[in-house]
């Protein structure tokens, strides 16, 4: 297991194919990912953390596993997604739904913003949620993340409130 950064209750590792199960339980939760275009066909979920993985390996930052310390388990995702340079990540973050409302996700993406800050190559962080997902949206604003506008995504054909911080 690869730790790449540890909170008081979590780690952050890279992904693994042991995680498949517990992926499933939050990316391929219809629930979970309602406000994300759905659910990823469990399928599908080997190639994305493979992915994840190699992107961890070609460049130093990604989206992470997050692993619950008091069971081992893996409970959620989050971390950054990396389009082509490191200058300007994005900032996701799911979590299975039996670990909502408990923290996890504040403690999460401190740790992420931690993360790309030790990077330093990382100058931007962007964040955007669906309209309707008001506790992603009190989450980037708690973190600090200044709101820049309404912006069009692609993956989700909408507009969505669209937020950076500066990592440095």
């Amino acid at each position: 297991m690869k730790v790449i950064y540890e909170t008081e209750r979590l780690l952050l590792k890279v992904f693994e194919h042991v995680d498949l199960d517990d992926a499933k339980l939050f990316w391929g939760n219809d629930e979970v990912m309602e406000y994300c275009s759905g659910a990823t066909p469990h399928e599908v979920l080997p190639k994305v953390i493979d992915t994840y993985a190699a992107c961890y390996q070609d460049k130093g930052l990604s989206v992470y596993a997050i692993v619950k310390k008091s069971s081992g388990k893996v409970i959620g995702a989050a971390g950054f997604n990396v389009e082509t340079s490191l200058e300007k990540v994005e900032l996701i973050c799911h979590f299975a739904k039996d670990s909502w409302g408990k923290g996890y996700a504040t403690e999460t993406t401190r740790a992420c913003l931690n993360i790309a800050k030790a990077n330093g190559n990382v100058r931007t962080i962007y964040a955007s949620a669906d309209t309707q997902n008001t506790n992603s949206l009190k989450l980037v604003e708690k973190l600090g993340f200044e709101y820049k506008g309404m912006k069009w995504f692609d993956d989700t054909e909408q507009y969505e409130p669209y937020y950076e911080i500066s990592s440095g």
